[in-house]
């Protein structure tokens, strides 16, 4: 896909500290909360932005139901509006 090669990456370290490569899919905000959808080509995470002390982090979301919401709403945003 060429627009792949386009999109910017960023880099994750997990919890066990095994460090992966993610291309920045979507930036979205959604009620009072900032989210990033990365892919890796196998993985695809969903991640809460939090700003603390002028930088800014990601933090996983671990509530499943919280997870689908959020993607479910996403989801019929870009229904609604699709990119070009």
């Amino acid at each position: 896909m060429e627009n792949e090669e386009l999109r910017d990456t960023i880099t994750v370290e997990d919890e066990n500290g095994v460090i992966r490569d993610y291309r920045i899919e979507a930036l979205f905000d959604m009620e009072e909360d900032s989210y990033a959808l990365l892919r890796d080509g196998e993985e695809t995470l969903l991640m809460r932005i939090e700003d603390e002390d002028e930088e800014q982090y990601l933090v996983g979301i671990e509530d499943l139901q919280e997870k689908n919401s959020i993607l479910d709403a996403y989801q019929i945003a870009v229904e609604a509006a699709p990119a070009d």
